[in-house]
């Protein structure tokens, strides 16, 4: 599916999958070698996330059940874990960068 963040109008993800089911969920991106520009993962539902057995720092965009920006995270390192969002129902992984050069922001409305 495509990503668009409606308020700024630009790309988040040109390419990016869902996980929604529970093993989905689980596994997110551990153990890929990396997430190449222009795709992404959102993670529904999640209101944090952890770093374990990733090789490489992504962005992490939390989402409202109304795709509204709650929270970003930059650049999370592997082997940390994000803090917990309560307004957040799904989460948005894309390459590190991503959020800061599409100029995304808390309070934007992404389209999915």
């Amino acid at each position: 599916m495509i990503i668009k963040n409606a308020t700024r109008k630009t790309i988040l993800a040109n390419k990016c999958e869902l996980a929604a089911s529970f093993f989905s969920r689980l596994k997110g991106l551990q153990f890929r070698r990396e997430l190449p520009k222009g795709t992404g993962l959102l993670i529904t539902p999640c209101d944090s996330i952890h770093m374990f057995f990733m090789r490489f720092p992504i962005d992490a965009i939390f989402i409202d059940s109304n795709n509204r920006i709650v929270y970003i995270e930059h650049n999370i390192k592997p082997w940390r874990i994000s803090r917990v969002v309560k307004d957040a129902r799904s989460v948005l992984e894309l390459p590190s960068g991503t959020a800061l050069s599409t100029g995304s922001e808390i309070g934007d409305i992404l389209e999915m």
